[in-house]
């Protein structure tokens, strides 16, 4: 199977879909692979660390498409990009597929097969290949560190001659990966942390890192999550609650962090700006949900926003802050997947019957056949 990495042409995209740990993997597979020049570089991986493991470099985005079977991205391509591609093209990336617009069109005219890595199924089997996952995870973490530099002040307590420092208060609001890693940061770096969830498996998760779990725990909690393991969307009853609880929270809060997200659903709103005003000057808050309409309306996408001293972080792609880790994780959930689409002449296979990979799929031979996008 011919294999091609292409150049990110998103907008502060810095991430790439291979690395030369990965290239070489799948050239041991027998696949061949292409990797456009510079592909690699915002990630710190020159054109030779790939051609060292036996890739080819080609010059430009249309030579590396010559002849490829499979196209493996970080993002979706453009509707214009996608136009670009060879007839019949198969592409796996990151297709953000709740909010593709044109996108499927454009894959469909083209008889793009194509497959979204955020649909990768919540299956044990499945763990190695879960992109959002692994992203999420070091987003997470990274959150806590861009919280960290735009506080300013010291996180953990210190004692010394001239006096104490209290330690930092950091209030982590939902708890799936990218909130426990950004919990498990903020222990690290000395905060007292508090964190909250609707979902009830998490109460247990939060305590297992060292911090208080705040929540209104009522029969609505208990049942508040999918069988996916995502968040249910709550009631307005609950929400009102969870709010009263939260804005008393949180106006002693030094850095908070909100990381809820409801797939094909705008983020849902956790920090009004009353509860904004009612914090503290300095106080920092890092809204990792913004690029779907943000957990805070005032956070806006990759600008900090002050409000009467209260630093609102809104980061759209903060994987991407994170670009040789994010890359790396990224590229080795690809190489644990590709075997469920290779045949065993190590040819392309995507005639599977395989759960993981129909419910990856979005487009095939011109048609969408994800039940999840028909409308």
């Amino acid at each position: 199977m011919k294999l091609t990495i292409l150049k990110e042409t998103s907008p502060g995209e810095t991430r790439v879909a291979a690395t030369p740990e990965s290239v070489k993997k799948l050239v041991g597979l027998d696949h061949t692979v292409t990797i456009e020049s510079g592909a690699g570089v915002a990630a710190g991986f020159p054109d030779k660390a790939f051609s060292d493991e036996g890739a080819t470099i080609a010059s430009s985005a249309g030579e590396a498409l010559q002849g490829a079977d499979l196209l493996l991205k970080v993002r979706a391509p453009s509707a214009e990009e996608a136009g670009s591609y060879p007839e019949g093209l198969t592409v796996i990336a990151l297709m953000n597929p709740f909010g593709m617009g044109d996108l499927l069109t454009a894959f469909n005219g083209k008889k793009l097969n194509t497959l979204a890595m955020e649909f990768t199924p919540r299956i044990t089997r499945a763990q190695s290949m879960d992109a959002l996952s692994s992203q999420s995870n070091l987003a997470g973490y990274r959150a806590m560190i861009e919280g960290a530099t735009l506080y300013g002040r010291a996180l953990p307590m210190m004692m010394t001659a001239a006096g104490t420092v209290a330690p930092a208060k950091v209030f982590v609001m939902g708890a799936g990966v990218a909130g426990l890693q950004a919990i498990a940061t903020a222990r690290r770096l000395g905060g007292v942390v508090t964190a909250t969830d609707v979902r009830p498996a998490a109460k247990e998760q939060v305590a297992s890192l060292g911090a208080k779990f705040i929540a209104v725990e009522n029969d609505e909690f208990k049942e508040a999550e999918t069988a996916g393991g995502y968040a249910k969307e709550m009631s307005d009853d609950y929400k009102k609650q969870q709010a009263e609880l939260t804005a008393t929270h949180i106006a002693k809060q030094d850095i908070v962090i909100t990381t809820a997200l409801i797939p094909g659903r705008p983020a849902p709103e956790l920090v009004t700006e009353e509860m904004v005003k009612a914090m503290k000057p300095g106080a920092v808050i890092v809204d990792m949900a913004v690029a779907t309409g943000g957990n805070c309306k005032l956070s806006k996408p990759d600008e900090v926003v002050d409000v009467n001293g209260v630093k609102v972080a809104g980061f759209s792609n903060l994987p991407a802050r994170l670009p040789a880790d994010t890359s790396s994780l990224y590229a080795k959930n690809l190489v644990a997947f590709l075997p469920l689409i290779t045949a065993e002449d190590g040819s392309l296979n995507l005639e599977t019957d395989d759960e993981i990979v129909t419910a990856m799929i979005l487009t095939k031979a011109g048609e969408t056949v994800n039940e999840r996008l028909k409308s």
